[in-house]
């Protein structure tokens, strides 16, 4: 039951999704924690993060494109989200609000389990909040040899002159070992559901394919690269690793193994 001693757990999002929301309730219910989680929206970023601080919000996630427009509202970044100037996560300490950024280390956590050699050539796509994590995580993984795809020429040029990379504004003939898809393309709902980030005869001679997008799980891009025998890291994969990181910041508990599976799949099954 709810009572006054509940802990409030929230998120920040343009499109909210039900993802967090299941997940971490579904923690909370089978680990007997007094807390709560519930998904929102804003037009008004900054009094949204004053009622975080106000109202003793304990922890709150933030997704685009609210994760580099919160930073001047917080009064510390942890070095997750100072390295690469993007929050995913905000907790709140008595009124002290501390940034992290968890999808770092998702990134970092299934990069290593995939085990893509260093000498291969990397192409990425995108230049937001996400993207900033993912690119670091790819060269503290040792990728050195990479290329950002990016419309925005100033946030692409940052970001690849920050990790060492190339930047070209649109994917030109190249092949890369690994394509890595981190804009919304191929997000269920909007408006290029159906699209593939990267072309059939680009996937075809990639290695490993890898594309953040959580909803669907299967995107239009995972699918195809199934088809054509690609190793895959999804988006379904990096949702639930930031969302445990998340849950840990906010309780202090670190669930098992076997019950964050069990998290994940309900969290991603109809409601």
């Amino acid at each position: 039951m709810i009572d006054r001693d509940t802990q409030l757990c929230m998120s920040l999002a343009g499109r909210p999704g039900n993802f967090g929301t299941r997940f971490h309730n579904f923690l909370y219910r089978e680990l007997g924690l007094n807390y709560v989680y519930k998904a929102f929206t804003t037009t008004d970023l900054p009094a949204a993060i004053g009622g975080v601080r106000a109202l003793g919000v304990r922890g709150c996630a933030v997704s685009m494109p609210f994760k580099e427009a919160c930073i001047p509202l917080v009064d510390e970044m942890t070095p997750s989200a100072a390295a690469i100037q993007s929050v995913n996560t905000i907790v709140n300490d008595d009124g002290r609000l501390r940034a992290y950024n968890t999808d770092y280390i998702a990134a970092a956590k299934l990069i290593e389990a995939h085990g893509a050699p260093r000498s291969s050539k990397v192409v990425l796509r995108g230049s937001g909040g996400m993207a900033k994590a993912v690119a670091h995580a790819l060269r503290d993984a040792g990728l050195s040899d990479g290329c950002i795809v990016a419309r925005n020429p100033g946030a692409g040029r940052a970001l690849a002159s920050a990790c060492g990379y190339d930047w070209i504004p649109d994917m030109d003939d190249r092949r890369p070992d690994l394509l890595v898809n981190v804009t919304p393309i191929g997000m269920e709902g909007g408006p290029e559901a159906r699209d593939m980030a990267f072309a059939p005869e680009v996937v075809d001679q990639a290695r490993t394919v890898f594309d953040v997008v959580a909803l669907p799980a299967e995107t239009p891009l995972i699918v195809y690269a199934r088809q054509v025998g690609k190793p895959v890291i999804t988006g379904a994969e990096v949702i639930a690793l930031q969302a445990v990181e998340q849950f840990v910041l906010y309780t202090g508990v670190r669930p098992e193994g076997a019950l964050i599976e069990r998290a994940a799949r309900f969290a991603r099954s109809p409601a």
